[in-house]
């Protein structure tokens, strides 16, 4: 039995082409079972649009321009024990235009990005090219129990 998890979708972009909530609690769960994470969790997830990715992309990282997800992990201070693990923002026009630029369906593209943001809430992170490699088979792995194919395999049919 997995634990539970408490999940808040926000909007603050148009819902059209944007999954339902149910789906993005189904790609919260499969990340972390993927992970093992075996506590409850808490978190939030809002779609935005180009206009605010790009203003928070800006803000908290300094690269002006939308992004597909960013992860807030949660710094909780010492003492408090609280199942909540942050907070992702997903720009739903850049998720849109990768999926098309990269030819795979629009809801496999916005699970990878769910589960990608879940992983970093988590602690995993890919700064380094041994992290990158444990976290992208780590999503892969959780995107194929999903039915979703491999998001980093290269299409060699394009010669």
């Amino acid at each position: 039995m997995s634990a539970p998890v408490t999940l808040s979708v926000g909007y603050g972009a148009s819902r059209k082409g944007v999954p339902a909530s149910g789906s993005f609690h189904q790609w919260v769960e499969a990340a972390l079972r993927g992970a093992k994470r075996r506590k409850a969790a808490e978190l939030s997830i809002r779609i935005v649009d180009a206009k605010e990715g790009r203003t928070l992309n800006r803000d908290y990282r300094g690269k002006d321009y939308a992004t597909n997800v960013l992860s807030f992990p949660v710094e909780l201070p010492p003492g408090i024990n609280l199942p909540l693990i942050g907070d992702l923002v997903i720009c739903a026009p850049v998720v849109a235009r990768e999926a098309l630029e990269q030819g795979k369906p629009s809801r496999h593209h916005w699970a990878h990005m769910t589960v990608h943001g879940v992983l970093h809430l988590i602690g995993y992170d890919h700064i380094d090219d041994k992290e990158a490699e444990q976290m992208e088979a780590l999503e892969t792995r959780i995107l194929a129990g999903l039915g979703i194919d491999d998001p980093y395999a290269v299409d060699d049919n394009d010669d």
